[in-house]
């Protein structure tokens, strides 16, 4: 049997996985997220953690940006946008104070900051 998943084991697109046993479960959901190019950015309220719950999805073969980000979340969210606070593999520190044309990556955390004023 475990000559039988190594040889499995190189194939390609293979991910060996038990649900009886709940074996491997994480890497399959690894493993989909990057074949449908898909990311996950989650979103922080000021003041508040994290939102893990409910993260917003975006295709990564576009390079999503802050302002495509902004346009998931409502249309007119752009209009009165400032700068964003980036966390995550995008950031070159923590947070990192970004325009709306910073690409994001899979995993990174936004916080929106809106225009003060008028």
């Amino acid at each position: 049997m475990i000559e039988e998943l190594d040889i499995l084991d190189q194939m390609p697109n293979y991910v060996p996985i038990s649900s009886q046993h709940g074996w491997n479960i994480d890497e399959l959901l690894e493993e989909i997220w990057l074949r449908c190019n898909m990311i996950r950015i989650y979103t922080k309220p000021k003041g508040h953690a994290p939102d893990y719950d409910e993260p917003v999805i975006l295709h990564s073969e576009k390079n999503p940006t802050i302002e495509e980000f902004c346009n998931r979340l409502h249309r007119n969210l752009i209009n009165d946008f400032s700068h964003a606070l980036v966390w995550g593999r995008s950031a070159k520190h923590t947070p990192q104070r970004c325009g709306k044309d910073h690409i994001l990556e899979d995993e990174d955390i936004v916080q929106i900051c809106k225009k003060t004023g008028n």
